[in-house]
């Protein structure tokens, strides 16, 4: 099975996050989940946006190992992540996200 790896979502008419996001990879191993806030992200210019959400993808990137699905949504300026749950991953996925994009906040993980 082939797993997402990043959606950036501007239609809120879409199905509910927890039906699109898997829950299992896979192999059918539990997936650990982190959400970040971009404050005031969808108010900016359309260059920035372009921007923040092209650095977020490429910290993404860096982290193919782990990440196995990700989403914007704009409207709320909260990203998603589903990772496999490898020791200390989301800390270090959240703060490359900080470091690439000033103002993002880890604000849950489970």
């Amino acid at each position: 099975m082939t797993l997402p790896r990043l959606s950036v979502k501007f239609d809120t008419r879409a199905e509910p996050l927890h039906k699109r996001a898997p829950s299992h990879d896979e192999n059918g191993k539990p997936l650990s989940d982190f959400m970040m806030l971009i404050p005031g992200l969808r108010d900016k210019p359309k260059y920035l946006i372009d921007n923040a959400i092209q650095d977020v993808h490429i910290v993404l990137t860096h982290f193919d190992h782990a990440v196995v699905f990700a989403e914007f949504n704009l409207k709320l300026n909260l990203l998603w992540v589903s990772i496999r749950p490898i020791q200390g991953i989301r800390f270090e996925i959240a703060s490359a996200i900080q470091e690439h994009v000033p103002g993002a906040k880890l604000v849950s993980h489970i």
